[in-house]
């Protein structure tokens, strides 16, 4: 089943799947500067567009280009700067 997701007043919208190696989702990210929490590892990568990350532990951002993935661990928090709207596919495991 097809689940619809929308975080930040509508400026972060995904759709998401379940798979046998766990859950993915594709969505768009608004332009602006957002922080998420995590329950699992994720991969995000870039789809189309680019986004900024500060990863946990990390003090600034680095720059992820279309193509390009990073991971996130579990039970973390994590921060994504979007200069454009953005898509992203990212993977739960």
């Amino acid at each position: 089943m097809i689940q619809v997701n929308e975080y930040f007043g509508g400026n972060v919208k995904s759709l998401s799947i379940q798979q046998t190696d766990g859950n993915a989702t594709v969505g768009v990210i608004a332009a602006g500067e957002y922080e998420f929490g995590t329950s699992s590892v994720e991969y995000m990568t870039v789809v189309s567009g680019k986004m900024e990350a500060m990863l946990p532990g990390e003090n600034s951002f680095k720059m992820f280009n279309e193509g390009e993935t990073f991971k996130v661990e579990k039970n973390t928090r994590f921060k994504v700067k979007c200069s454009a709207d953005t898509a992203y596919l990212c993977l739960y495991r």
